[in-house]
Order: structure tokens, then C-alpha cells, then sequence
């Protein structure tokens, strides 16, 4: 394995604050990040803003706001603007040693202005590097000409500046994008004439979205943010990216970040495009729920719930702690609550519904005199219910025999309606319980009342 050659491993993320960065930059930010960890080594975040003109600062706070909800902390940060006098620094050096030239060239636009380019002098030859992925790869840089370095000589551009920031932070292993694989070349060319190690690249295979396309803000993908925001777990995320395109060659799925960093191997990255399948992510998450603690989960449910329905004159927090199971089940991430509400899925638990008598009848059921007989033994059988032991399992218990009698959706169809007003809603028995005796029997009254009119 390559790695093992290095004695401290240093790996970097180095984004540009150009956009909204998706999954598929992340998914470089948690490989690096693991590699290192893996090793005992150092993480390196550096925020490429040297273009000027593109980079705003709202794109780097939100690349570190994304980090650090993934909880992927630096030990290094820098801006690459910081560096641009040791970048010019090198720029003159390389031109003092014949490896680099000021060219003067008219610009391209038709202007007729003169520039006066940074080239570096390509001695055109074969360069070999190892990758983590695809192994050793050897490419001739003669078809790459004289390349820039820079705009002028206050102006060093991306390889240049790639280089040296690579350089004196001491990266071993660049961990990158395949679409970076062109690049490499000149980044060794420069490292030579510089004096600079080669360190072990690892170029990632692209991250597609569910249409099998590279992954792209223009295809609908996301910034991790967004995910953030709609309610899912970090570390359903983080869990969920580190599976784009790698496995630990065993059947587990689910992943602490403690696990990822003891089970990641680059050489296990897969050498094709992975898709990112946000289905999968919705049963990853659902998974990760399930870990959190009853009060985490709750935390969770109450950060999500809607104003409309914390402020129904019957919502409890106590009432919420009895619902927030039967949440849990209905949801893949936090923000479908909002949807539940929406539905009308919720309020039913913290305000009495109102609904059309007809929708009581048990399917082809019209008989009048039988419903109100029906919800009137039922009112009958809950008032002898004990007030202390009204919870789900004693409710059926009292009602079960009645309603095998009668026919058990003649009964307790119009006791679910009832109690939620909605066709689809939990038990009747499981709805009893959480209402309570007091505001059960005030609904299954109201209902009869409704009959009577």
C-alpha cells in the first residue's frame, strides 16, 4: 500500500467559495478527512479565493458551516489568499531559473492589449505518479506546451499556487476529483523545478446523480445545507457519502464516524462513477434515528414541528412525548413532519376533529339507531376502564370482546373516526391511550351527540 511509505500523513480539502458546493465535493472532504485519521495524521482545509472576481464569502462560510455539521474539523485552515506573496516569491524564483519565462501576448479578445504571461518551460517528457486508485499512470506533457502560471508576475495562478500551498503544508496525499487527473502533470512539472516531494494522488471517480449523470446544481443536486435544513442526521450523511463509491468489503451498511475512520482504505474505492441515491440515504437516516435517544429524538420533532400545530389549544409536551413514536415510524428524516401536518395527520392529537357524521358508518353500514347503540356501549365499557391503566393493551382489553360481537369494524371503525376524524390514523386502542379517558369519552360523546342531530 502507498500510504505506508509516509510516516505522517497529511491529506487537504481545498474548495473555492465559487458556489454551493453538492454531495460530490463532500464526498472528497470525508475521504481525505478519514485517510488521515486512519493514519494519525493531519486534515488540511484550504479555501481556494484567489478568484477574485467569483469567490464570495456567503460560499466559505458555507462550506465551513457544512463541515462542521458534518463534524469534520481542520487541523489546519488557511485561505489561499494569504499566500499570494509567497506564491509570487516562487513565481520569481522559477523565472531567475530558466524554468519559467515572461511571454508578452496579445489578448485574445481583438483589443490589441499586451500581456505579459508567466509560462513555464515544459521539458516536455514522460511523467509517472502513483495513484491510490488507478495505480501507476504515466502521461507525456508535450501536448500541454509552455503552460501559464500566471497572469503577470503579481498573479499566480491555479497550478502554481496548488503546488506551493501543497508544499509547505506538507500534503502527502492529494485526494481529489478524476476531473483533476489532467492537471497532475503540470503539478509534477512544477514540484521538480521547485524542489518539491511528489506526493501519492488518489483522483476519486465522478459521483453521479439518480439520472446516471455527473452530479451538478444544474441536475437538481443539493448544497449539504439543504439536507441540514430538511431534517437529516450528520452522521446519516456523513455515513451515507463515505458509501459513494467505497466499501469496507463486508455486508455493514451503517457507520459511526469512529467506525468509518477504522474501516476506510482508499484502495477500496471503487474505480467507477457511483451513484448518490437519495433513497438509500432516506433509509440510512431512518437507521441513524433510531440510534438517537428518546430525548434527542424529541428534540429533533419539536425543532421541526409547525406553529400550527404548537399552538392548538390542546398541544402538551406531554401529549407530544406520547405521539413522537408513532412519528418516528412515519418519517425518514425531520422535515416530513411538516408534511404530516400539512396532511392533517397531526392536529387530530391536540384538538378534537370535525368531520361529517356519515363518515362513521363502517363501509355499507347506514343504520343510525346501530351506531348510536354501538358508540354508546363503547362510551359504557371506557367509563368502567380504570383512569390509572388506560393505556393501549387495557383499552383493547375492555373493548375486544364487544367488538367481536358486533362485528370488529362496525365498532371500532366509528370509534377510530371518532377519536381522529382522519380515514388513515393509528389504532383506536393506540389513539384511546394517548387522548386519555377524559378526552376519549368527550369525543366518542361528541360523535354521539353529532348522531342525534
Amino acid at each position: 500500500m502507498i500510504t505506508d511509505t509516509y510516516e505522517h500523513v497529511v491529506t487537504r480539502f481545498a474548495p473555492s467559495p465559487t458556489g454551493f458546493l453538492h454531495v460530490g465535493a463532500y464526498r472528497t472532504a470525508i475521504f481525505a478527512y478519514l485517510h488521515a485519521h486512519k493514519h494519525h495524521g493531519k486534515f488540511v482545509l484550504r479555501i481556494e479565493d484567489t478568484d477574485k472576481e467569483r469567490s464570495q464569502k456567503a460560499y466559505e462560510e458555507n462550506i465551513l458551516e457544512s463541515l462542521a455539521w458534518l463534524d469534520l474539523k481542520a487541523d489546519t485552515f488557511v485561505r489561499q489568499s494569504e499566500n499570494v506573496g509567497r506564491h509570487q516569491a516562487v513565481l520569481e524564483s522559477l523565472i531567475a531559473s530558466g524554468n519559467a519565462y515572461i511571454s508578452k501576448e496579445e489578448a485574445k479578445d481583438g483589443s490589441g492589449v499586451v500581456r505579459e504571461l508567466v509560462r513555464f518551460k515544459n521539458p516536455n517528457t514522460d511523467v509517472t505518479f502513483l495513484d491510490e486508485i488507478k495505480g501507476e499512470v504515466t502521461m507525456n506533457t508535450t501536448d500541454l506546451g509552455d503552460f501559464v502560471l500566471a497572469k503577470n508576475i503579481r498573479e499566480p495562478l491555479f497550478h502554481l499556487a496548488v503546488v506551493v500551498d501543497d508544499f509547505d503544508v506538507g500534503v502527502t496525499h492529494v485526494i481529489r476529483g478524476e476531473d483533476h487527473v489532467s492537471n497532475t502533470p503540470r503539478h509534477i512539472l512544477i514540484q521538480r523545478a521547485i524542489g518539491a516531494p511528489t506526493p501519492v494522488y488518489a483522483h476519486l471517480p465522478l459521483v453521479l446523480g439518480p439520472d446516471k449523470q455527473k452530479l451538478s446544481k444544474r441536475r437538481g443536486a443539493l448544497a449539504l445545507t439543504e439536507y441540514r435544513d430538511r431534517g437529516y442526521l450528520p452522521e446519516a450523511m456523513l455515513n451515507m457519502v463515505a458509501l459513494v463509491g467505497w466499501n469496507p468489503g463486508t455486508p455493514q451498511e451503517l457507520f459511526t464516524k469512529a467506525e468509518l475512520i477504522e474501516a476506510f482504505d482508499l484502495q477500496k474505492v471503487q474505480k467507477s462513477p457511483a451513484v448518490f441515491n437519495t433513497e438509500k440515504l432516506d433509509w440510512v437516516n431512518k437507521e441513524h434515528i433510531k440510534l438517537l435517544s428518546d430525548e434527542a429524538r424529541l428534540a429533533h420533532i419539536e425543532q421541526f414541528l409547525p406553529d400550527q400545530i404548537k399552538t392548538l389549544s390542546g398541544y402538551t409536551h406531554e401529549k407530544l412525548v406520547h405521539i413522537a413514536p408513532l412519528i418516528i415510524e412515519r418519517i425518514s428524516h425531520f422535515d416530513e413532519i411538516a408534511t404530516m401536518a400539512e396532511a392533517g395527520e397531526l392536529s387530530y392529537y391536540f384538538e378534537a376533529p370535525h368531520f361529517d357524521k356519515e363518515k362513521l358508518f363502517w363501509k355499507q353500514e347506514h343504520d343510525g339507531a346501530k351506531l348510536i347503540e354501538r358508540l354508546t356501549q363503547v362510551c359504557a365499557l371506557l367509563q368502567g376502564a380504570e383512569e390509572a391503566q388506560f393505556n393501549q393493551e387495557n383499552v383493547k382489553k375492555v373493548l375486544w370482546d364487544y367488538a367481536e360481537q358486533e362485528g370488529r369494524g362496525s365498532v371500532l371503525w366509528p370509534v377510530r373516526y371518532a377519536l381522529s376524524g382522519r380515514e388513515k390514523s393509528p389504532d383506536p386502542f393506540q389513539l384511546a391511550a394517548i387522548l386519555g379517558k377524559e378526552e376519549t369519552l368527550l369525543r366518542l360523546t361528541n360523535a354521539l351527540t353529532l348522531c342525534t342531530e
